[in-house]
C-alpha cells in the first residue's frame, strides 16, 4: 500500500512526538504529505522528568519538514488542560481542520518500581505512572476531538503496549499495568461514541520497540549494530525499529477503509476489532520495517519467549 503524498492537504496531532514511536509516527505521517503538530515536554530549552535532552519536539518537526511534510512544535504538558486547549485552539486557528489524533503520550517508566508488588509500590509514583499514561490522554482526547469530528472521516489512534488479547494476562506491576490497559479501554468507548460523525478509533501498539532509550540506555547499542543486543537477550531479535509502527498510523491514516477495524453497531456486536499491532498491520497493508522485515513482535512474545522456546525468528520476520 503506497501512503505518498495520500495525506496532502490533513492534518494531524501526534501527542507525545517527542521521541521514539511517536517521533516516527509525526515522520511518517509528514512523509505521506500531512501538516503534523508535534507535541511533548522536552524542548531545546527544556527537558522533562524523561531527563533526555538530545530528543525534542523542534527536532521532530524538523525531520516531519525533511520526510516532505509540515512539522509544527508545540511545548505542550498535556496534564495541563489549559495548555492543551491553547495546543487545539492553535490548530483550528491555523488549519480551521483535525484529521488524525494520535494519542502517543506516555514518559512514565522512571516512575515505575518493577520488582514491587501493588502494596509496596510508593504511591505517589504509581499514581504518577497513572497520570502520565491514563490522565493525559483523556484530557487531550477531550480537547481534540470535537475540532477532528467537524468533518466526517477523522480517525484517532491511542497507543499502549500490548494487544488486548496480550493484556487479558497481568503486565506487573499493578499502575503499568492499569496504564497499559486504559487506553484499549478508551477506544472501546470511543468506538461506540464516534462512529454517529463520521470517526474511527483504534488502538495501536509497536512491538519490542527499539527506541533510543532501549538501544543506548538498555543495550547499550545503536540501531546500525542493535543484533550485539541478541547477546543480552536473544529475543531482542524480535525487535522493531520506530519506524515499523510510524508506517503502520501512516497506513491507518490513508486506508479509506479504516472503520473496519471497529464497526461498530448500536446494539450489536461489533464486526472488528479495535486492538491493531504494527505487525499485524504490516500483513494487512504490505509494508515493512526498515530492514525489509515485517516482524510479528506480540505473535512470538507469546508463542516463543512465553512459552520457554529457544529464541528463534524464523516464521515471525
Amino acid at each position: 500500500m503506497s501512503t505518498a503524498r495520500a495525506l496532502a492537504g490533513k492534518v494531524a496531532l501526534v501527542a507525545g512526538a517527542t521521541r521514539g514511536a511517536g517521533r516516527a509516527m509525526a515522520v511518517e505521517l509528514g512523509r505521506a504529505g500531512a501538516t503534523v503538530y508535534a507535541t511533548g515536554r522536552t524542548t531545546r530549552e527544556h527537558v522533562s522528568e524523561v531527563g533526555r535532552a538530545t530528543e525534542t519536539v523542534e527536532g521532530t518537526a524538523e525531520l516531519v519538514d525533511e520526510a516532505g511534510g509540515t512539522g509544527v512544535a508545540v511545548p505542550t504538558d498535556h496534564l495541563e488542560p489549559g495548555q492543551v486547549r491553547a495546543l487545539v485552539e492553535r490548530i483550528d486557528e491555523e488549519q480551521g481542520r483535525l484529521d488524525v489524533l494520535v494519542n502517543d503520550l506516555w514518559g512514565g517508566d522512571r516512575h515505575v518500581q518493577w520488582d514491587k508488588r501493588m502494596w509496596e509500590h510508593d504511591l505517589q509514583e504509581g499514581l504518577r505512572v497513572l497520570r502520565l499514561g491514563m490522565e493525559s490522554h483523556i484530557v487531550t482526547s477531550r480537547y481534540a476531538i470535537p475540532l477532528l469530528i467537524r468533518r466526517r472521516g477523522g480517525l484517532v489512534v491511542e497507543v499502549t503496549d500490548g494487544t488486548a488479547e496480550f493484556n487479558t494476562r497481568y503486565r506487573k506491576p499493578f499502575y503499568y499495568d492499569l496504564a497499559k490497559s486504559a487506553p484499549i479501554r478508551m477506544t472501546l468507548g470511543l468506538s461506540e461514541e464516534l462512529p454517529e460523525y463520521g470517526a474511527t478509533a483504534v488502538c495501536l501498539t509497536p512491538g519490542w520497540l527499539r527506541s533510543e532509550f532501549m538501544l543506548d540506555t538498555a543495550f547499550k547499542v545503536t540501531e546500525e549494530n542493535w543484533r550485539d543486543g541478541c547477546e543480552q537477550n536473544p529475543h531482542f531479535a524480535i525487535s522493531e525499529s520506530p519506524v515499523f509502527v510510524g508506517r503502520a498510523v501512516a497506513a491507518l491514516a490513508c486506508a479509506p477503509d479504516v472503520a473496519r477495524f471497529w464497526g461498530y453497531r448500536p446494539g450489536r456486536r461489533p464486526r472488528g476489532r479495535c486492538s491493531l499491532s504494527s505487525g499485524g498491520l504490516a500483513q494487512e497493508y504490505g509494508f515493512t520495517d526498515v530492514d525489509g522485515s515485517a516482524p510479528d513482535a506480540w505473535r512470538y512474545i507469546a508463542e516463543v519467549e512465553q512459552a520457554g522456546r529457544p529464541a528463534d525468528v524464523t516464521g515471525y520476520r
